[in-house]
């Protein structure tokens, strides 16, 4: 018989999880009991997703700002440091930031405008038309920016983030100026020493400025890769997808992550004998149609997956079927016309028109995109998302 339901996504709710925690056993322990508890069945192909956030802080993966310092004045010199592109966040870069002023003497801020890189506006493009500036080419000082735009609250936090900026850098003693601008070769007129923080375009700016001459071009992800007195670190992201923990640490991405899916892929199939799938999930990839912003703030959707999750979707578009196929079946036939269509489907549909409108994305976006929805970011508790059918097609 027919499955009736298809993709089914579950909070599952776990014990409050500490450094030190046995993660990858609390997972397994939890799905297994909310399995039992509300009486339905694991099944291959199932997916268990562990939010970043739990599995860094069982790691104990955090940071002092005084660790942030040193390792940005032992790579960055010290002295006047362009600090170009972060996004405007109290939770993601307010605490880096303080950390990076602590490790220079001078940090000239350049944010992105009319909004950073995940979509958190200083002003509108509206805004820009009506004053007649060009974000592309056009370099703003702090005081240009007052005359012409005023305050401007960010629409969620209600903080004027360019003041917030200039505030928190002076108050750890460090000097503060602070310019808007797109492209970032304009930072080379105030620093030579740049630390650049965007995330996905990070590489592009890096090769840009070291073609302008700069003398020092480091990344946040170059900041904290390893550690610093005993600091938690990441090797591939440093600093980026990191969070505030407290005023003065904040909590990193998690690093080595394979090993703990596998394992806990491992204590799956020993104790239910079934196939699963395991993935560490951050941010979702997903737009905000409201404000605007951007959800991925992270450098990946998912640090670490089975090798059951590589990919991406390889599906037909029923209703191109059902509109130029077979548009002269209807009912059972149909039915079973499209069904014999996806058995029969190739296993590469790329440039197939029946596979047109269907999302080429990875599935770990997808599906990591499915979790960070689900579990939300707030007080729900459920740090574990189980994905059930998302294999599954028509004909199962």
């Amino acid at each position: 018989m027919e499955r009736k339901v298809g993709t089914v996504s579950r909070g599952i709710r776990c014990p409050i999880i500490r450094e030190g925690d046995d993660i990858a056993s609390i997972v397994v322990n939890s799905v297994i009991e909310a399995a039992e508890a509300e009486g339905f069945a694991l099944r291959d192909r199932d997916v268990v997703a562990v939010t970043e956030s739990v599995v860094a802080r069982s790691q104990g993966n955090y940071a002092s700002v005084d660790a942030i310092a040193k390792d940005v004045k032992n790579k960055l010199g010290g002295e006047t440091i362009g600090v170009i592109f972060p996004i405007l966040s109290r939770n993601r870069f307010a605490i880096c930031l303080k950390g990076i002023a602590m490790g220079a003497k001078k940090v000239v801020l350049m944010l992105n405008y009319p909004s950073d890189e995940v979509g958190n506006a200083l002003v509108s493009l509206d805004q820009l038309d009506e004053a007649g500036i060009n974000p592309y080419t056009d370099v703003l000082s702090e005081a240009k920016y007052r005359e012409l735009f005023g305050e401007n609250l960010h629409p969620f936090t209600g903080v004027d983030y360019v003041k917030y900026y200039g505030d928190l850098i002076r108050s750890v003693g460090a000097e503060a100026e602070i310019v808007l601008a797109n492209d970032p070769r304009a930072i080379l007129k105030y620093a030579d020493c740049v630390l650049n923080c965007d995330i996905h375009s990070r590489a592009r700016t890096k090769r840009i400025l070291k073609a302008a001459g700069a003398k020092c071009v480091v990344g946040l992800d170059e900041i904290l890769t390893e550690s610093v007195d005993g600091s938690g670190y990441n090797e591939n992201y440093g600093l980026l997808g990191s969070n505030k923990s407290t005023e003065d640490t904040i909590k990193l991405f998690p690093h080595t992550c394979f090993d703990m899916v596998e394992g806990m892929q491992k204590q799956f199939k020993e104790r239910t004998g079934k196939n699963i799938e395991v993935m560490v999930y951050g941010d979702g990839a997903f737009k905000d149609p409201v404000g605007h912003i951007w959800e991925l703030a992270d450098p990946v959707v998912s640090p670490a997956y089975t090798k059951g999750l590589e990919g991406t979707p390889n599906e037909l578009k029923l209703k191109y079927l059902a509109d130029n196929d077979f548009a002269d079946l209807k009912g059972d036939e149909l039915k079973k016309a499209i069904e014999n269509a996806i058995r029969q489907k190739d296993s590469n549909l790329v440039g197939n028109m029946a596979s047109q409108g269907t999302t080429p994305r990875r599935l770990t976006d997808l599906i990591g995109s499915l979790c960070d929805l689900t579990s939300g970011s707030g007080d729900k508790g459920t740090p574990v998302i189980l994905v059930q059918g998302y294999f599954d097609n028509l004909t199962d």
